[in-house]
């Protein structure tokens, strides 16, 4: 289900956003200074996909975030334009709008626009390696007339400025459309297989992985965590706290392995046989594992308005 533009509101100087998402599950919060337009979110859509915000020109925010994973990646971690290694697992995007906490264990990246810094211009560990070179990467977007036209008419307000600050706010607003609540699970439509998996993932599961984002947002601790990574203690300087990461979102799971915060458990069986405590039989773990499938939203992966765009300005690209 993907997030429509509506009618413009009255007095309202951009229209309103429509946003499709399950009972209970209001409109996400966006900022009031960056609010949703089409023209925003297509200029997001185009820098998602544009390895020029990278130092040489070979990574994207689309390189580690594969729309046909769910915007997740199939290595366990990915190294950056340096060489070197990635710190933690990637990612998946799927509703991010809603998350409250953005990344594995930094509970003071929750807003998109600021997290957009940590792989453009982070140094922990270095992704795209354009720190110290802002001017530089708006110098390098500003030699494109499509752009400049494409930030004045998303930007007015600031007519077409081309700086880090309206680039996080188009990648945000882009990243705000990956919604997905389209799977089978939400549409009632559960092969006999999964039914008994759904039952034993509401006995077992939902104390962390709860509500429409299967996540409650919050911090723990499993056996077997990583001890080389402090986790959130990193952030919170408290030794309680060292193994503890964000508990993931299960939508499109089935997509995005590998799993754990370090990308070290292969498979979806594995990652389920990690779990302290939780021991089933073939049929149980085959039942479960059919659930999670079913948590799969084709239409997500496949949707057109989100993949690389072929055009812009009325041109090829």
């Amino acid at each position: 289900m993907a997030p429509l533009a509506g009618l413009a509101l009255a007095g309202a100087s951009a229209p309103a956003w429509h946003w499709s998402s399950p009972r209970g599950l209001g409109a996400p919060e966006v900022p009031a200074d960056n609010p949703m337009t089409s023209a925003k979110v297509e200029l997001g859509r185009r820098l998602f996909y544009d390895a020029d915000l990278s130092l040489d020109g070979t990574m994207s925010c689309a390189t580690c975030h594969e729309q046909h994973r769910a915007f997740a990646e199939g290595n366990r971690t990915h190294p950056g334009v340096t060489g070197e290694a990635g710190w933690r697992n990637v990612q998946a995007l799927a509703n991010v709008a809603w998350f409250t906490r953005l990344t594995h264990a930094d509970p003071s990246l929750a807003s998109l626009e600021g997290q957009v810094a940590v792989p453009v211009f982070g140094t922990h560990p270095v992704e795209m390696g354009m720190t110290g070179r802002e001017a530089e990467l708006a110098a390098r977007l500003g030699r494109d007339d499509c752009y400049r036209a494409q930030f004045r008419e998303a930007f007015p307000e600031t007519e077409g400025r081309i700086d880090e600050t309206t680039i996080a706010k188009a990648l945000a607003s882009f990243e705000r459309t990956l919604v997905s609540f389209g799977s089978p699970h939400d549409h009632g439509r559960l092969p006999h297989a999964a039914r008994g998996g759904r039952a034993i993932f509401a006995r077992d599961c939902t104390g962390c992985h709860a509500g429409p984002l299967f996540t409650d947002m919050a911090y723990h601790r499993l056996a077997e965590s990583t001890p080389a990574d402090p986790g959130l203690a990193e952030k919170s300087g408290r030794v309680e706290d060292r193994g503890k990461f964000r508990t993931p979102s299960l939508r499109n799971v089935a997509l995005t392995a590998p799993y754990w915060h370090d990308g070290s458990v292969p498979t979806l069986e594995a990652a389920l046989d990690r779990h302290e405590g939780r021991r089933y039989s073939p049929e149980e773990k085959a039942s479960l594992l059919a659930f999670l499938d079913v948590l799969t939203d084709r239409e997500f992966v496949e949707r057109k308005d989100l993949a690389l765009p072929m055009t812009a300005c009325g041109k090829p690209l």
